[in-house]
């Protein structure tokens, strides 16, 4: 917890208590439904929490806007993103229906109003976005075919509306046909070890009607 707040020393008194309840409740549903790694939950705020944080380093959310976490898993980057955002809507979406079973009872649990669980594949799900995050859950190739036209038109952040994807590795043989993309190592903005392979891409997106 204490990463969270020296990289955020800004949190409200209600996003603190939000991110320290994080990591109960995953202990606790961990227990029932297991969908992070043992090694990863005694590790949840640096491996996962501040991990999906990263996005927000890059960019934050304006009041209003609406995002989409595809194959969000136990909600990351989603839930993070959401208690640092709580006038941004998050729609958080997952094929695994037991996965999405954690993302509600954690919701439930912070008591979160700017989420919506979604359990089916992103293929299905309405509507468009000014951001579509993920944490590598497919070849950008594959991902960008899955959210086609679900980019809002009109941009009304720093970045152009696209999408924010943490991503681990050497991308460019990944990268080499979005000429657009622009990839920012984790390491711009955290100190520790774990982030020195990983980056957070933008893809800035045309308008597909």
């Amino acid at each position: 917890m204490k990463l969270i707040e020296t990289y955020f020393p800004d949190l409200t008194e209600a996003q603190r208590n939000d991110f320290q309840k994080l990591e109960g409740l995953y202990h606790d549903w961990n227990e029932k439904i297991n969908v992070v790694s043992r090694k990863d939950i005694d590790e949840l705020y640096l491996r996962h929490v501040l991990h999906s944080l990263g996005i927000a380093k890059l960019q934050r959310f304006k009041p209003g806007s609406k995002i989409l976490d595809v194959g969000t898993g136990g909600g990351f980057p989603g839930i993070p993103l959401a208690i640092l955002h709580p006038e941004t809507e998050f729609h958080l979406v997952d094929s695994i229906g037991k996965k999405i079973k954690v993302v509600e009872e954690v919701v439930d649990g912070l008591g979160l109003t700017n989420v919506t669980a979604i359990n089916d594949r992103v293929e299905n799900v309405d509507g468009q976005y000014d951001f579509i995050v993920s944490r590598a859950v497919a070849q950008m190739e594959t991902f960008v075919r899955w959210v086609k036209g679900r980019i809002k038109k009109k941009s009304e952040h720093e970045l152009r509306n696209g999408i924010l994807y943490l991503k681990g590795g050497d991308l460019t043989e990944e990268l080499a046909k979005y000429k657009a993309a622009k990839v920012y190592p984790l390491t711009n903005f955290f100190n520790e070890p774990f982030f020195e392979t990983k980056s957070v891409v933008h893809l800035p997106m045309k308008y597909k009607g």
